[in-house]
């Protein structure tokens, strides 16, 4: 029976098609053709005079010289259109977004126990549910379509990860003890006990682990650059007690919770430095204090950005997300 069960998971895997393919699928459809999907060029700095095909235009915002402003103006038109037009522009929104989606769903479905159907389909929700009620008035719009992406199939690799593990007879080994694991499982699990808010873990989580600075979070969040320092302040603190506090009762041959226990400063700055270019890089992002250089952060190194294939199979997963897509997508 377990063999059968098996087996037909095994096929299933084999033909089924990840919905993250099939959208890209379905928008190569769309310019397909003499009159594939466009938009007006002419209402957009920095694009052709004439109608842009939604591919050409996914290329060209791309690219690193594309204005941020410009980048922006065309999220918002999309969106704007998804809303009033429906599924047509629902599904351009959806194509354009592939390079970001594809990030994401590449970490989360390398960790994900079950079927990565399950997770890439949480993704493509969460993206879907942003699009009816995301904030067109805020910047970065596409950043935040991919976070609520990313949040959606976090919690469904959460949830995996707490159900119970199941065991065969007369196996012994166990899970490792906290700390362990990636920084934004820490961070989501400190949400779900209250130790942060959803908005703190946000802030830290931007901040400290992806290319975010503190100011540009600030300005996307309508609060001062001292406040979300201070905020930012008191969050890391309580997440530093929360990481201790899981280690007293850890088996003290655990290399990692003997090296928490060890050195009690290390978890904070672990967060500072993180795998984040822009916080080592970025001027504005420092930390106001004479915090020594971070030593070695637990998690593997951030890859480069990738996209979905555009035109090719499902992507390979990848050892880290990266948070969000090429400076111009």
């Amino acid at each position: 029976m377990t063999g059968r069960r098996h087996a037909r998971r095994s096929h299933r895997r084999q033909t089924q098609q990840l919905p993250l393919d099939t959208a890209r699928q379905c928008f190569t459809w769309l310019m397909t053709g003499p009159d594939p999907l466009s938009v007006d060029g002419r209402k957009f700095s920095g694009l052709p005079n004439r109608l842009v095909p939604l591919n050409e235009l996914r290329r060209r915002m791309l690219q690193r010289r594309c204005p941020r402003h410009t980048r922006d103006a065309v999220w918002t038109h999309l969106v704007q259109r998804s809303r009033d037009e429906g599924a047509t522009w629902t599904l351009a929104c959806t194509g354009m977004a592939l390079p970001a989606l594809a990030s994401a769903s590449r970490w989360l479905a390398a960790r994900y126990p079950g079927d990565a159907f399950d997770v890439h389909a949480e993704i493509l929700s969460g993206f879907l549910s942003a699009l009816a009620d995301i904030d067109l008035n805020r910047p970065r719009v596409l950043v935040r379509l991919r976070w609520a992406a990313y949040r959606a199939g976090h919690a469904a690799l959460a949830e995996a990860l707490d159900a119970p593990t199941p065991v065969a007879h007369g196996f012994h080994s166990s899970p490792p003890r906290p700390p362990w694991g990636h920084p934004d499982l820490i961070l989501a699990q400190a949400v779900r006990q209250s130790v942060l808010t959803r908005t703190e873990a946000d802030l830290i989580g931007a901040t400290r682990l992806e290319e975010s600075s503190i100011t540009g979070w600030a300005v996307a969040n309508r609060t001062t650059t001292d406040a979300a320092y201070k905020a930012r302040q008191r969050a890391e603190r309580r997440l530093i007690a929360f990481i201790r506090d899981q280690t007293r009762d850890t088996d003290s041959n655990d290399p990692v919770a003997a090296s928490v226990l060890a050195d009690p400063d290390r978890p904070a700055r672990q967060l500072r430095s993180g795998s984040s270019r822009s916080v080592s890089n970025s001027p504005d992002d420092a930390v106001p204090s004479t915090t020594q250089k971070a030593r070695e952060p637990l998690s593997n190194p951030r890859p480069r950005t990738g996209l979905l294939g555009c035109g090719g199979s499902s992507p390979a997963a990848s050892s880290m997300p990266s948070p969000e897509v090429p400076r111009c997508a």
